[in-house]
């Protein structure tokens, strides 16, 4: 699993570094009003925007295999969940109406027995 972890965080550098690079392709104000593009800029483009696309569904991928992979658990992992469990279980559970504990009649202070 920790293989999946670290190749997730690589997978994830290299789609920011994809979006990075690619060209804004936004238009408005963007544009500049030219409409020739040199031929090979295209095709960049196109690579990158495959590239991210496959990144992005490799990430899915990753994600979703590291939740189930957590889900089904190994044995370390269910041994701390175990625990856990074994520890709620001994707490108390608190009342569902959230009744206050019994309040006490306040302390009366001793009277002054010093004489003046």
């Amino acid at each position: 699993m920790l293989f999946l972890i670290i190749l997730l965080i690589i997978v994830c550098i290299a789609l920011a570094l994809f979006v990075l690079i690619q060209n804004p392709k936004g238009g408005g104000l963007a544009t500049g009003g030219s409409g020739s593009n040199m031929f090979g800029v295209q095709r960049t483009g196109d690579v990158l925007e495959k590239g991210t696309w496959v990144l992005l569904a490799l990430i899915v991928v990753l994600t979703l295999s590291i939740t189930t992979i957590a889900k089904t658990g190994g044995s370390s992992a269910s041994a701390v969940d175990s625990k856990i469990q074994e520890h709620l279980d001994k707490t108390p559970t608190p009342s569902p109406l959230g009744s206050a504990p019994a309040k006490t009649a306040p302390a009366t202070t001793p009277a002054d027995t010093t004489k003046k």
